[in-house]
């Protein structure tokens, strides 16, 4: 099974902590989360990252940039915005993105 790296961004600290040990219950998903938008960039650019998950907070334009920056990666980064809805949701959110690793 292929491992999945998340990069989890928001403001909400208790949310983005939440987010993580949800994707963590998942056999080979990974999680780091972050704060600050400005960190998220170095982060992408020097780890392996395969979703970002935009959580709660963040502004509009940071939203539109961070998306247009993962697609001129070299590396095939998706970007999920999720802003709740419980597991199920999230499941079905990477697995649209992902569906040969639906079980």
């Amino acid at each position: 099974m292929k491992t999945l790296n998340f990069l989890v961004i928001g403001k909400n600290q208790e949310i983005i902590d939440t987010l993580k040990r949800i994707i963590e219950n998942n056999e080979g998903w990974k999680a780091e989360i972050e704060s600050d938008e400005n960190k998220s960039y170095d982060h992408i650019k020097k780890h392996p990252v395969d979703i970002v998950l935009l959580s709660s907070g963040l502004e509009e334009q940071f939203e539109k940039d961070i998306k247009v920056f993962c697609e001129q990666l070299d590396k095939d980064v998706k970007v999920i915005d999720h802003y709740g809805g419980g597991s199920g949701l999230l499941k079905n959110e990477v697995y649209s993105l992902f569906p040969h690793l639906k079980a």
